[in-house]
Order: structure tokens, then sequence, then C-alpha cells
């Protein structure tokens, strides 16, 4: 009898048990589909064909997916974002979609750019072509996506710091006589986040596969200076925000010094984390106790830029 009547209170804790696994199923499923709401059809950045397109490599063509906030808490700012893989292949999902995921959670339009490499045959000025036409795309779009023109960033990891640092550094406002109303749009953005980035090219502390597969294995040292971000920066350089780790033994820290030095000496706005600990391609580092703070810091930085929210006492 005993036995017989605690029998269905065992039965009654089960049932609530399923009843919870399956409400947080639903929350997790819902919360999934909010995600993918927010995912504009993956679209080609240059539908007709782009240039400098290899007949062997049409598989590989620039792209962008855009990912949208919500419109209560749309900030009306923009993030081109730059996977890295050492212009070889793409970090696309810790360095891509988690961080357009981030971005949007604080009202972000996030861009992510799926742009061409060495493993499709290209070198550059390709990849750099690629991400200017991102930056112009949506700039020319700002209406639809209810975004500030000038409020257009980019953010990039590892080789994607470099693709990212180069567009700033080396941009234009646009052509006005343009017969592609997309090119009559300036490819310069308006900040850079730049996560253990590559930097300097034909130095010691340059990260040779990224130099190689981007220019090759014999570039010439006016190309190699021209390639070297640090070099290239001037006051008309974009504020720029700067992480990286100490123990960071693929892309040496060496990379975000120089940078951040030489946005100094021009008098460009900018700031600089160097945390301890994680190895390199941390992506938000979620998993380390310190260096997760990186994003924190970022958004602290976004805020005191006016770029979201309301700027930090």
């Amino acid at each position: 009898m005993c036995e017989y009547k605690e029998w269905p209170m065992i039965k009654l804790d089960l049932l609530q048990l399923g009843l919870v696994v399956m409400t947080l199923g639903m929350i997790h499923l819902f919360s999934q589909a909010n995600v993918m709401a927010n995912e504009v059809q993956r679209e080609l950045l240059w539908p007709d064909g782009a240039p400098g397109t290899k007949e062997n490599s049409k598989s590989y063509q620039p792209a962008i997916t855009v990912y949208v906030p919500s419109v209560a808490e749309n900030t009306k700012t923009a993030v081109i974002i730059c996977p890295g893989g050492g212009y070889g292949h793409l970090a696309i999902g810790h360095e891509g979609l988690e961080i357009a995921q981030w971005f949007n959670s604080f009202g972000v339009t996030a861009v992510v750019l799926e742009y061409r490499m060495k493993k499709g045959g290209y070198q550059h000025p390709i990849p750099l072509l690629d991400a200017q036409r991102a930056l112009r795309t949506v700039r020319s779009r700002s209406s639809a996506l209810n975004i500030n023109p000038k409020q257009i960033g980019i953010i990039g990891f590892s080789a994607g710091g470099h693709l990212s640092a180069t567009c700033g550094t080396q941009f234009d406002l646009g052509d006005p006589k343009a017969k592609d109303p997309i090119d009559t749009f300036s490819s310069r953005p308006d900040f850079m986040i730049l996560c253990y980035p590559v930097i300097a090219f034909g130095e010691s502390f340059t990260h040779k596969g990224s130099q190689r597969n981007l220019l090759g294995k014999s570039a010439t040292p006016e190309m190699l200076v021209s390639l070297s971000a640090e070099k290239q920066v001037t006051k008309a350089t974009p504020p720029t925000f700067l992480f990286h780790t100490d123990a960071d033994t693929g892309v040496l820290p060496e990379n975000s010094v120089a940078f951040y030095m030489a946005l100094r000496k021009a008098g460009v706005p900018a700031e600089i984390h160097i945390y301890q600990h994680g190895p390199h391609g941390v992506g938000l580092a979620q998993h380390l106790p310190e260096t997760k703070q990186w994003p924190n810091a970022c958004k602290n930085w976004l805020k005191g830029r006016g770029l979201i929210g309301a700027a930090p006492r």
C-alpha cells in the first residue's frame, strides 16, 4: 500500500519535469526562430557577376547576409563583419554569425561578409574590393535598413581585422559619375573594431600565412608597405577599438600595438585592450573569465562614441 500511495506522486513529478523540459525546448525554439527572423536572405554583392571573377571559381562569389535587430531596439548603427581565416578560409561561425547575434542583442544591424580569398584563387585587391562593396551597399540602403549612413562601421577578426584596417586606411568617398549607383557611395567605415588583427606585413611579427595568401610568395617591398595598415594611417582613419591577448601566438599582439601607436601619432581616437589569457581566435571569448570582458568594453566604447545607447558616466 505504501508503494501504491507514493507512485502517483512520482508520476506527477515526472509529468511536471516533462512539462518543464518541453517549455524550455519551446523557449529555445522561439529564441532560435527570432534569430532566424532577423536574417535577411543572403545576397550576392554583384548579382550580375563580381569584378575579377575567375572562370574556374564561380562558386566563390562575394555575398552579404544582413541581420536586423528588433525595431524597438534599433540604434540606427550598422557594422560589416569580416570573419578571419588567414585569407585562406572564413571562420563564419564564431567570428561571423555569433558576432551578428551579439550585435543584434543591443540594437545594431549586423552584416556578415563573405569575401573572396586564396581558397577560390583570389588575392589582393579582390578581398578589399569585396569589403568596400559591402560598405557601399549598406550605405546605399540606409533608409531601407533604418540606419544612419554616418554610423556604419566595420569589425574584423585576425585576417578579417587586416581587411577591416585596410578599408579604414584605403578608402574613397565614391564616384558621383559612376554608372553603378552603389559606386557613388563612400567606402569609408565610420568606425573600426579590430579583434586580434593581422596588421603589419614584412615584419618580424607578421602573420606569414596571411601575407602569403593575400600577396603571394614574391610580394615587392612596395606592396608590403602599402598593405601594412599601420603605415597607411592618416588623420582621416576612423576611430578604432582594438582587442588582443598577450598569449596569442598565432597573430602576435605587436600587430595591435603597432596600429594603436600609429593611430595615436595621427591623432585618431583609439582604445586598446590586451588581455593576458587566451589563444588566437577566441571570438567572444565566453570561456575565458577575464578576456570575455572585451565585448562589454567594446559596447562601452560604442556608447562613448554615441553609436549605441547613452554614454557611460
